[in-house]
């Protein structure tokens, strides 16, 4: 497509990934903005990230740019630091049958793949042709040049971008089998642009979806970012569930997803869901912690009861046993960095405290560094389940923002309501001892 024939501007791309692209020009290679950033101008977006590709050598790209740093193992990148702007320049990709790549991989070792056919190592150089071919979607296969300003479709990408189709370039199950986070993507894509999975690439997903747990918890933890924290959370919850992919990240919460779909478990976690995509659309901060916490929070309560029928194991200790053990087990799926444990387990700890008023207590709980998030998490547990958790929800929302005055009454009501409801209970065991 020639510049009349298309509406992207050099206006609309990043002055950082500009400088990358003329600088590679001016060394002599070819270099195209690529994937993402041409297809979400196409579609009259606003590209979040600029990625480039080029014929040069990570190492040639590294000679080029002093602020150049050559990154990963099973796909060798180069990323070019403008202070916090990253500009990800990858070379030309090659096809691992063609006679260059034979000779690449035998004597450098550039290409290795597993048992199932996954790609564990990938540095395989080619052409332009050859590197659109081992894109994933189509809609990912599109080039724009700053030499000639035109477009360049290998894939029929823009005939899928009107169409508004998620496809996958060559045969589904082979590039599937290669890497199977691309079933993740082909979901994000579909919400995030509001597309259709085309049929022949959503078809093979429910049954090669077992392929998802050869995939290392690290990464697994990068995709529930991209999924969970995009403002398309529940969207994505519900998708990944109908192609059997939920359980790859939230076993606890897929079992129940599958026994029932409106359990409270499966409720809670789409009140948070709900909530997670509202703030992001409202431009506000989240935390993965939050949203991870709502996801495990029935599976501890449930092992916590089991423990003290098994054990008569008192009830904070069940709490911490449960806690780890649950931890323990998601983190098979999704690598939880520690940084974001901590608040977990600062928001399941305000569970309790939040029950406890007496006294000071309920000021210190006050002055806590994560009351707000215990907060919340108790204001959406007391909407789904109701009764008393909710009165518990509705007295520490008055509470809040209450005068100190009211604050005080608030608490000697409390213990006042605590002194009745215990009194009939002493004054039937001093029968029962006469």
């Amino acid at each position: 497509m020639s510049r009349d024939e298309h509406n992207i501007s050099r206006k609309d791309i990043s002055d950082n990934a500009l400088k990358v692209l003329y600088r590679l020009n001016k060394g002599g290679y070819d270099a195209y903005l690529v994937g993402g950033g041409v297809r979400d101008i196409l579609l009259g977006e606003h590209p979040k990230d600029f990625d480039i590709a080029t014929n040069a050598t990570p190492e040639q790209i590294k000679k080029l740019f002093r602020n150049c740093r050559l990154i990963g193992r099973r796909f060798r990148l180069a990323h070019i630091v403008f202070g916090r702007d990253i500009i990800e320049v990858a070379t030309f990709r090659g096809h691992h049958g063609s006679d260059n790549a034979s000779k690449q991989s035998a004597k450098q070792h550039h290409s290795k793949q597993s048992e199932h056919g996954m790609l564990l190592r990938d540095n395989i150089y080619g052409t332009i042709e050859e590197d659109a071919e081992r894109r994933d979607f189509t809609i990912n296969a599109l080039y724009y040049s700053t030499k000639d300003f035109k477009v360049y479709d290998f894939a029929n990408g823009l005939d899928d971008i009107k169409k508004r189709k998620i496809r996958l370039i060559g045969d589904p199950e082979t590039r599937y089998r290669e890497d199977p986070v691309r079933m993740l993507r082909a979901i994000r894509f579909a919400t995030k642009l509001d597309m259709e999975i085309a049929r022949d690439t959503a078809t093979p997903i429910r049954e090669l979806a077992p392929l998802m747990a050869n995939i290392p918890a690290a990464r697994m933890f990068e995709e529930y970012m991209k999924l969970f924290l995009s403002g398309k959370a529940q969207a994505n919850f519900d998708l990944l569930a109908e192609y059997h992919l939920l359980e790859y990240l939230f076993p606890h919460i897929s079992k129940d997803y599958a026994k029932d779909p409106n359990s409270l478990s499966v409720q809670f976690v789409r009140q948070v869901l709900i909530n997670t995509d509202n703030r992001i659309n409202d431009g506000k901060r989240v935390t993965p912690a939050f949203l991870l916490a709502a996801v495990l929070w029935y599976e501890i309560e449930q092992q916590i009861q089991q423990l003290q029928e098994k054990s008569l194991m008192p009830p904070q200790d069940a709490f911490f046993v449960a806690m780890t053990q649950v931890l323990q087990e998601q983190q098979r799926s999704i690598a939880i960095p520690k940084r974001f444990q901590l608040p977990m387990k600062d928001i399941f700890a305000l569970q309790h405290r939040l029950t406890r008023r007496e006294g000071n207590r309920a000021f210190k709980t006050l002055e806590h560094p994560r009351f707000r998030a215990g907060y919340d998490f108790l204001l959406y547990r007391g909407k789904v389940e109701g009764g008393e958790l909710a009165q518990l929800a509705h007295w520490w929302t008055t509470f809040q923002d209450a005068t100190p005055d009211t604050q005080q009454q608030m608490i000697k009501s409390f213990k006042t309501t605590r002194k009745r409801r215990r009194s009939p209970r002493k004054r039937s065991q001093t029968v029962a001892k006469d």
